[in-house]
């Protein structure tokens, strides 16, 4: 049988301007894949082409993470976008940021997207369309980053394009699989020990704990590493080396 093996995944170039947010460099020298950011909910084109550029030079795939426009809420608003216009808006953001990536000697090789988005499209069918309307009309082959059991998850299977399924080291889970909303108990996990026993627990024996104490089924192919987080660095290479220590292979999910 073969060993466990997982993708580890991090938000970069949220910075903008003379504002950063998190330390990219420090996060691609323990993620496998890069989330960057397209200049809608954050980031600005210097930094991005920045960001990629870093991410090239340290062997790190690049991912569009998409989202609504919305800097002021860094994405985490809903937006009741209309379906047309929510498809040109992830086609925006996809061709800018591979735009800056190629730049660097990079490219675009996934799309995720963020924040309201990213939980919005579990549930709503018209914007989980719309994500992958944008998807099919740019690429078909990019693989779409989501949560397990989501509607992305299944529209996206549905139209021919790869899912790669998504768990989350540090945040909470509800027992329908969904993440707890932040703000509510238990939304947030800061403890390093807990982050890094609830991750092997995913990688190595497919489920999680809920905030209700239910154990989730969960078949995850990407752990999310937030980088906005309090300890966001440390965290990761702890959780890095706990995977390791599990026996289990850190390798991008596009190898």
């Amino acid at each position: 049988m073969a060993s466990p093996r997982t993708d580890l995944n991090a938000d970069l170039g949220e910075g903008y301007g003379v504002w950063r947010l998190g330390d990219d460099e420090a996060l691609l020298s323990v993620v496998t894949s890069a989330n960057i950011a397209c200049g809608f909910h954050a980031g600005d084109p210097a930094g991005l082409r920045t960001t990629c550029a870093a991410a090239v030079d340290a062997g790190v795939r690049i991912g569009a993470q998409v989202s609504y426009p919305d800097r002021v809420g860094f994405g985490r608003r809903f937006v009741d976008a209309a379906p047309d216009d929510l498809t040109a808006d992830v086609i925006y953001q996809i061709g800018a940021l591979d735009g800056i990536a190629r730049s660097v000697g990079g490219r675009v090789e996934y799309v995720k997207p963020h924040g309201a988005l990213y939980n919005t499209i579990v549930h709503h069918e018209v914007q989980a369309r719309a994500v992958v309307d944008a998807l099919l009309a740019v690429d078909v082959t990019l693989p779409l980053v989501t949560l397990p059991g989501s509607a992305a998850a299944r529209l996206a299977r549905d139209a021919g394009i790869r899912v790669v399924a998504e768990g989350f080291a540090d945040r909470g889970y509800r027992s329908d699989g969904s993440l707890a909303p932040r703000g509510t108990d238990g939304a947030l996990l800061s403890d390093t020990a807990e982050i890094c026993a609830r991750t092997v627990r995913m990688v190595t024996a497919n489920e999680v704990v809920a905030v209700d104490g239910s154990i989730v089924p969960v078949e995850v192919d990407s752990i999310c590493l937030h980088g906005d987080t309090p300890g966001a660095v440390d965290h990761a290479r702890a959780v890095a080396a706990a995977l390791t220590d599990a026996g289990v292979t850190l390798r991008s999910f596009l190898t």
